[in-house]
């Protein structure tokens, strides 16, 4: 929370500033090829399709892990990918950039995890919801993310809630349906995955049995 950095205007900041409400960590560099673009996409849609509001319910903090951008791209980035974010609440989704002590701090702080390859890095598609003390509550991978989702993740931040381990099990197991607006228990994958278990277990037995043989 402590640590500091520019954001668009080139001022510097601390982040725990911008931590006052429940918010959304997202991490990006600008000049990305990959997947930085379609995850900035796939949240500023998420964004316009929740009845959560921005700047009232949560806020959005994109941070760049290149510490060569700079203020002046941050600008064209937030122009570019905050399209569903009226002037009003443009305010409540700033994105910030840092030297290479404070950015590396952050990543290690959540988990984030980048490796530089020429002037590009490998990294992951995710972005974390953070409650107001600072508290890391839920990871939302990949870079499209359903506004079901989306809001109960707002709704455990703002009550500090971390999410249980349990739910990734869930998460296998059940898909959701956003016509229906409800979950489904997937059981093709189910009954795929028993019969490869078992299968397994049969392979180990005959292996074990022919070695004491």
């Amino acid at each position: 929370m402590n640590l500091t950095f520019y954001n668009e205007k080139g001022d510097l900041v601390r982040l725990g500033d911008y931590i006052n409400k429940p918010t959304v960590l997202s991490f990006v560099y600008f000049d990305c090829p990959g997947l930085c673009n379609p995850l900035l996409d796939g949240l500023n849609n998420v964004v316009g399709k929740t009845d959560m509001v921005l700047g009232v319910h949560y806020d959005v903090v994109t941070i760049s892990f290149n510490p060569g951008d700079s203020p002046a791209k941050a600008v064209d980035k937030k122009k570019n990918f905050s399209t569903n974010v009226n002037e009003t609440n443009s305010m409540h989704w700033n994105y910030l950039v840092g030297d290479t002590t404070n950015v590396n701090a952050i990543l290690n702080a959540v988990g984030f995890k980048v490796k530089k390859v020429g002037v590009d890095y490998l990294h992951p598609s995710a972005i974390m919801l953070v409650s107001p003390d600072g508290k890391l509550t839920r990871y939302l991978y990949g870079t499209y993310f359903l506004p079901f989702d989306f809001k109960m993740a707002i709704t455990e931040a703002s009550q500090g809630l971390s999410r249980p381990t349990i739910n990734r099990v869930l998460e296998y197991c059940f898909s959701y349906d956003p016509q229906g607006q409800k979950y489904k228990l997937q059981i093709t994958k189910i009954s795929a995955t028993i019969i490869i278990f078992f299968a397994l277990v049969l392979f180990l037995i005959l292996v074990i049995k022919r070695k004491k043989k």
